[in-house]
């Protein structure tokens, strides 16, 4: 079992890495002004960044995979529930990637289509946008709430030290009241990842040195 969660603890840090290296890659280009104007000569960037998203959305399912056969000892139906979301969030992460994607064909076209299209290929980019940071948000929402049911399992059966569950516990709900507000339109930056980054590093590091506590189990 610790072997797989070290496997696990791996690909936490592979998730983790590969959405912050592929976020960074995509955002400057994305977010831009007039980012139509200059996407398509930033295609490449937008592939590496999608396609470092989709590994991140891989990731996640295989921690998936990898951490239920443990949880699921401990409390059946919450390991069910975080087993659950975090397939439900690779999936929307998977169908997300594809918008960036689109958005180079597009810009390929408003680049060669005369002025008096530009507001409409302008419209439809920024409706690809918002679906892209949509998507994104809904999945927030859902890895938040079922890692919620991680943390719960990893506090009451000792798998962990306790005081990685409240980081957890912590970060999980900042995250998804930062998702939430998102989602209504009162966006207030990345200040509430950062507790749920902090988790998502230490806990993987700690697996893959230390394993989980299998003989705390109860």
């Amino acid at each position: 079992m610790n072997r797989m969660a070290k496997v696990a603890g791996a690909l936490f840090l592979v998730s983790t890495c590969a959405y912050m290296i592929g976020s960074g890659i995509l955002d400057p280009v994305l977010h831009r002004p007039d980012f139509l104007a200059h996407l398509y000569s930033d295609r490449i960037n937008v592939v590496m960044g999608s396609l470092l998203e989709l590994i991140n959305a891989i990731a996640v399912m295989g921690i998936a995979m990898l951490l239920y056969p443990i949880l699921k000892k401990h409390n059946g139906p919450f390991a069910l529930g975080y087993f659950g979301s975090r397939i439900v969030e690779s999936v929307l992460l998977i169908i997300s990637t594809i918008a960036p994607l689109i958005l180079i064909a597009l810009s390929h076209h408003y680049i060669s289509a005369g002025t008096a299209m530009h507001p409409y290929f302008e419209m439809i980019g920024n409706v690809l946008l918002e679906a892209h940071s949509m998507l994104f948000q809904m999945a927030m929402i859902v890895l938040s709430l079922g890692s919620l049911l991680l943390c719960n399992v990893l506090y009451r059966s000792r798998l962990v030290p306790r005081f990685l569950s409240v980081i957890g516990f912590i970060g999980y709900a900042a995250l998804l009241a930062s998702s939430c507000l998102a989602i209504v339109g009162q966006d207030i930056g990345p200040v509430l990842y950062v507790p749920g980054a902090i988790f998502e590093i230490m806990f993987p590091v700690w697996i893959m040195v230390k394993g989980f506590r299998l003989h705390g189990a109860h």
